[in-house]
């Protein structure tokens, strides 16, 4: 375990910046944990660089090749992208995640310009709960590494396959692998999401303001919408991902 007392050192130097700028983080391929839950998944998840903590702080071993680094607590504060820090934080390796050839699972969700990182943590959170087999962030979303984002996933990064890819990536890879692809839209010619097939199915869920795209919904098979009182406008991203997830989850013994 080696002892850091500095503000200016390299390591610190090099977490600020990790937290800050994603630009940084991607050049660098690394992003920031912070709390014991998230280090704890990052663990088993095999892609942990380096771990800080308070003295006090006990780590389970190691991986080899993981730096270890002691720190005060006033620095791990001064680090920490969380509010009330639990006294570890992490650097982790971003893994590499090519498309895959052929969709075999029943479930997806397509983020179209969701740039809200705690609606797209939330959103991976939700599909780990209602078991989703992936999750694809089109251009416009927020960053996946993004600490808000890793926060507000509760670990489901670590569980969920995700992907970045433009849209005619995705709707190619759904078409060759059988898939439709419908989008959540209100539109006169939309149909009631409780009357929509979902068993096997990828939903477009559009950004907070704007919905989705018209490209976007060019590609897609067909449109839902989620009955509410016609005084309401519209349902949070995360909110719209889950319910669509839930109507599809129904019925299914693995989950529910």
């Amino acid at each position: 375990m080696e002892l850091l007392t500095s503000r200016k050192n390299p390591l610190i130097a090099h977490v600020r910046k990790l937290v800050s700028s994603g630009a940084y983080r991607q050049e660098t391929g690394a992003f920031v944990c912070d709390g014991r839950k998230l280090f704890g998944e990052a663990l088993q998840y095999g892609i942990l660089r380096t771990v800080i903590c308070t003295p006090e702080t006990e780590l389970p071993a190691l991986p080899d090749g993981v730096r270890a680094v002691s720190v005060p607590a006033d620095i791990l504060c001064s680090l920490s992208p969380s509010k009330t820090p639990q006294g570890v934080l992490c650097v982790c390796a971003i893994p590499e995640r090519p498309l895959p050839r052929v969709l075999d699972g029943r479930r997806y969700l397509v983020l179209d310009g969701v740039q809200d990182p705690g609606n797209v943590g939330t959103i991976l959170r939700t599909a780990d709960a209602f078991g989703a087999d992936g999750v694809f962030l089109l251009p416009g979303c927020a960053s996946l590494w993004n600490p808000k984002t890793v926060r507000a996933t509760m670990g489901a990064l670590f569980r969920v396959p995700t992907w970045d890819a433009a849209p005619e990536e995705v709707s190619a890879l759904l078409r060759a692998s059988g898939l439709p692809l419908y989008g959540a839209a209100l539109r006169p010619d939309a149909a009631d999401v409780r009357e929509v097939s979902l068993s096997r199915f990828a939903a477009a869920i559009g950004s907070e303001g704007g919905g989705l795209s018209e490209a976007v919904l060019s590609l897609c098979d067909g449109v839902f919408k989620i009955p509410m009182r016609a005084r309401c406008e519209s349902l949070n991203a995360a909110i719209a991902a889950a319910v669509a997830l839930w109507e599809s989850a129904r019925g299914d013994a693995s989950i529910i």
